[in-house]
Formats: C-alpha cells, sequence, structure tokens
C-alpha cells in the first residue's frame, strides 16, 4: 500500500473512531493516486508487450540476487512465475515498481515508458499495481469505506481533494462491480477486521481495481486460504485476465494449474525455463532445482 493510501486511510480512521457515522456520508469516494492511470492510452502497446525486462542485473553485498533477467508480457496476458526460495521473484517484483533499483538493464512499460527514471509511485500511477503476500487493508473501516478509499477522483488530485469528493453514479457503479467481482457484495458492511484471510486479500485486490491499474503484480495471493477460498481466486483472476495484465507469483501447483497458460520458472536471479505447466513440469532442469521428482 503506497504512502497516499496510508495517509488517507489514518485520516479516515481518526474519523471513524472519533464519532459514529453513517454509511452515507458527504465525503464520499475517498481516493489516493495508488496504480491510477492518468490516460489508459499513455501505455505504448503496439509492439504487443506491456512489460519487458531485459538485462536486468542486481547484486545485495555481493550476493547477486538478479541475474541477466530477461522477461516480458503481452496486454491482457496472466503470467504465472514460479520458482523456489531465494530465486529473485519479489526482488524481480521491487524491481518493476521502483522499489529496487537494478544495477544495470533496462526496464519498459509498454514500448516508451522507463520505469528506471521513475519513483514508486509515480509508477503507480502510471499504472502498475502491487498485491504483497500479507494482505493490507484498514481494519476498522468497512468493506466499502475500504474501497472508496481507493476510488480515483475526476480531477486526478491527491489527498486532500479526495477527502471531498463525492461519489457519483458512475463510481458508485464501479463500486458495485468491483464489489461483484471480489466476491464481497453481501459483506459491504462489514469491518474489513472480521472478515477471513482470503476476504481480505480479495479486499485489497479490490482496492487495486478501483485504481484501473494496466499491471497488476500478485506476490503469493491464495497463501493461507482455505480450498475454497483459493478456488474462488482462481475465479477471479480468470475474470481479469483480458481487462489487465497479471503477473501472479505463487507456490501453490494446484491454484498455478487452474490458471496458468504460460509459466515463467525463476532460480537464481534468471529464466530457467518457459512455457506451459506441462512443458516447465516435464523440464529436468525445474524437476532438479524446484519440483523435485
Amino acid at each position: 500500500m503506497t504512502p497516499d493510501l496510508m495517509e488517507l486511510g489514518s485520516k479516515r480512521i481518526e474519523e471513524h473512531l472519533s464519532k459514529a457515522q453513517s454509511f452515507d456520508t458527504d465525503s464520499g469516494g475517498r481516493s489516493a493516486s495508488y496504480s491510477r492511470l492518468k490516460q489508459q492510452n499513455e501505455i505504448d502497446v503496439t509492439h504487443g508487450r506491456i512489460l519487458y525486462l531485459e538485462g536486468v542485473n542486481v547484486s545485495f553485498d555481493g550476493f547477486k540476487a538478479i541475474n541477466n533477467l530477461n522477461i516480458d508480457i503481452a496486454p491482457g496476458e496472466l503470467r504465472c512465475v514460479i520458482g523456489p526460495n531465494g530465486a529473485g521473484k519479489t526482488t524481480m517484483m521491487d524491481i518493476i515498481t521502483g522499489k529496487t533499483k537494478p544495477d544495470s538493464g533496462q526496464v519498459y512499460l509498454g514500448s516508451t515508458i522507463n520505469l528506471l527514471k521513475h519513483s514508486e509511485p509515480e509508477i503507480a500511477q502510471l499504472g502498475v499495481g502491487r498485491k504483497f503476500q500479507k494482505p493490507t487493508v484498514f481494519e476498522h473501516l468497512n468493506v466499502f469505506e475500504n474501497l472508496e478509499l481507493a476510488l480515483k477522483t475526476r480531477d486526478g488530485k491527491g489527498v486532500s481533494s479526495s477527502l471531498f469528493f463525492k461519489l457519483d453514479s458512475v463510481y458508485s457503479d464501479r463500486l458495485a462491480e468491483v464489489l461483484d467481482t471480489i466476491h464481497l457484495s453481501t459483506e459491504v458492511y462489514h469491518e474489513a477486521g472480521y472478515l477471513s484471510h482470503g476476504q481480505k486479500q480479495w479486499l485489497e485486490i479490490g482496492m487495486l481495481l478501483m485504481q484501473d491499474p494496466a499491471l497488476l503484480l500478485l506476490d503469493e495471493p491464495v497463501a493461507g486460504m482455505t480450498d475454497h477460498e483459493t478456488e474462488r481466486t482462481a475465479e477471479l483472476f480468470l475474470s481479469l485476465k483480458g481487462k489487465h495484465s497479471l503477473m501472479v507469483v505463487e507456490h501453490d501447483m494446484s491454484f498455478i494449474a487452474a490458471i496458468s497458460e504460460i509459466v515463467t520458472v525463476l532460480s537464481e536471479g534468471s529464466v530457467l525455463a518457459q512455457g506451459t505447466l506441462q512443458q516447465v513440469q516435464n523440464d529436468e532442469r525445474v524437476i532438479e532445482v524446484y519440483l523435485g521428482r
């Protein structure tokens, strides 16, 4: 979650705790700039790629976490990334989102946006949303209020203007659509703290969706979920494919089997293998370093 959204959430929580608020507030539709596309057409995908990393290297105290990494994703694609612990999966996401700067290489969003020239907040504004392993929601606020905080404003301004943004029918429809997508329509009045682990994960994904990201990075999204929650999360991701580009890092192979088309296997900071799940599962190198016999 970005600093803007955290600041906005803190203000809303203070209001929530200081006085009892009705569901229908005059200052509805809060928003922070996290993952907000200024304009969808700013990302040039005419060459068939929304993201590519080329020759990327990162070292930490002499340890090469990313080693000549090359990877690219097509618009609307749902790419699964697997690999052993320490393979560089999280570091790769850190590089894409601007949290970590590589020692060398290129990282582009579309054909023209050099992500290495942008800060974390700027990359979020360009349309890259990230979901970390642990769900980060405002537990003292209900589902509606969490989504409301993430809703982008029409003028594109920051936290202060968002506090006075009034929810209109267009944004109400968007919110209702997201609630249905994340399977939380019946929990709209429930405080986030009382949701199950899986429901909190869905809520945070919903908060990202409210901001219209072009690219979603999802780090172990089904870790700790029940079988039923995992199945519904697979349905959710498949419904997002085509509308958004997704990069999903996960260890749950049954979940990967349910959603994958192309699977990229990372090992020691570079691509070890890539193809369908069956192809990578039958690759002797993947079996040796990750899957086992």
